[in-house]
């Protein structure tokens, strides 16, 4: 059984930093991918951004220059910093994983955390 553990989130002000972590366990062949996305009250849940294995980070245009994405691939862990948060960043956010994992047979599959709120509020 592979879980998706994330923390991090919080309430903080216009202008401040959070640091988002996600930690993959369970029975893992391999990480495909693993990323960060985020749900607003009333609003479909939108990719943040995404590292591939042995790729480059992804972000989405509203977070470039502001969010960091990182990986720690031995301890099956990505991390989301978040500088300069704005009041539009409060939403839910996701950790998101494609791992590679035996079934019946290998496959990728795609597992999510629980969810962690961000609250940028004055």
């Amino acid at each position: 059984q592979v879980q998706l553990v994330e923390s991090g989130g919080g309430l903080v002000q216009p202008g401040g930093s959070l640091r988002l972590s996600c930690a993959a366990s369970g029975t893992i062949f391999s990480i495909n991918a693993m990323g960060w996305y985020r749900q607003a009250s009333g609003k479909q849940r939108e990719l943040v951004a995404v590292v591939p294995s042995g790729g480059g980070p992804n972000y989405a245009d509203s977070v470039k220059g502001r969010f960091t994405i990182s990986r720690d691939y031995a301890k099956n862990t990505v991390y989301l910093q978040m500088n300069s948060l704005k009041p539009e960043d409060t939403a839910v956010y996701y950790c998101n994983a494609l791992i590679r994992v035996y079934r019946t047979s290998l496959g990728s599959y795609d597992y999510w955390g629980q969810g962690t709120q961000v609250t940028v509020s004055s």
